[in-house]
């Protein structure tokens, strides 16, 4: 019989990367979902909220915080509530915490380690809270590492990306309405994206102190990310391939491939896959992600996996849509 070994607590367990969390928990062999919380749908089984949970889970929504039996606690709130939640009851700071909102992700005077496992990999392991990153900043970042690191990029990086309705948030905004989603699509948040100041820090902590522009748009698909970055290079294709493939070699859930990618190759898995090449002297890179698993809950496990001593894709062994 499997012995559990993680008791594991949601707060803010109603929302969209809460029930990936949730249903990517419920199958890990190593973890026992003990508490989701949530203020709005207490009282309320899961299922009512995460409808593909239905025959999964009876667990119902709690409400209270206070003495959490849990080894690990997962904060789904809103960016800004995380912070409020750890000052009003500071004893949850002796767990073990995965925070997915943007609370902790910039260095300040707080000890979250920054949760991106293919550049902090040995940071995370028996880390005690770790600050998930935004799911813009992991594939944009993801896609450009190997090249900042080689110092292969001397010169501004240009970036454009596009993100399914599922980034916004369960709350309902103008935008996310199907009848403004539907057959439409509109630039946000050009050059002043949020993800942008977490990027700078990675970047920065590896010698890049360049500009990078991004121009990030709202799609008409619910789930999935696709970012393209150029900058000019003297290196050929089959340079930055072999350097992108020697660099991800050792981090199983992402892929130079040598073919353009689409979302639909990502979604409903935990893996980025990326796209060097070079035409006419500009380094291309296309990457792509899940935004609600490697981009949000599909990381969070991992960084949870690392921070207990696991193989990092225990309970993700996860099969992309395809179709």
């Amino acid at each position: 019989m499997q012995c559990i070994m993680i008791k594991a607590g949601i707060i803010g367990a109603a929302g969209y990367t809460a029930g990936e969390l949730i249903r990517l928990l419920l199958n890990h062999p190593e973890v026992e979902v003990s508490l989701a919380q949530s203020e709005s749908q207490a009282g309320k089984p899961l299922y009512e909220v995460h409808k593909d949970l239905l025959a999964e889970t009876d667990l119902v929504f709690s409400k209270d915080l206070d003495q959490l039996d849990v080894d690990v606690i997962f904060l789904c709130k809103r960016h800004g509530e995380s912070k409020k939640i750890l000052d009003q009851y500071p004893t949850l700071l002796s767990k073990k915490i995965v925070d997915l909102s943007q609370d902790f992700r910039l260095k300040g005077v707080h000890d979250f380690v920054y949760g991106l496992p293919e550049v902090h990999g040995d940071v995370l392991r028996g880390a005690q809270h770790i600050a998930n990153p935004g799911c813009f900043a992991t594939c944009i970042q993801l896609g450009l590492i190997p090249a900042i690191k080689s110092g292969l990029v001397s010169g501004r990086v240009n970036t454009s990306g596009i993100t399914g309705s599922t980034g916004a948030g369960q709350s309902l905004s103008a935008t996310s309405h199907f009848s403004w989603r539907s057959n439409n699509a509109s630039v946000y948040k050009a050059l002043k994206h949020q993800h942008l100041l977490e990027i700078g820090e990675t970047f920065s902590d590896l010698g890049f102190d360049q500009k990078l522009l991004f121009v990030p748009y709202r799609g008409a698909f619910t789930r999935g990310i696709i970012t393209t970055s150029h900058f000019e290079t003297s290196a050929s294709s089959d340079e930055i391939i072999e350097m992108y493939q020697t660099y991800y070699a050792e981090h199983p859930f992402t892929h130079t491939v040598k073919s353009n990618p689409d979302i639909k190759q990502v979604v409903g898995a935990n893996k980025c896959l990326v796209y060097p090449q070079v035409i006419d002297g500009v380094a291309i890179i296309v990457s792509v992600i899940d935004n609600l698993l490697k981009g949000a809950s599909g990381q969070a496990v991992q960084n949870m996996n690392l921070m207990h001593g696991l193989d990092e894709t225990t309970g993700l062994n996860l099969k992309s849509t395809a179709f």
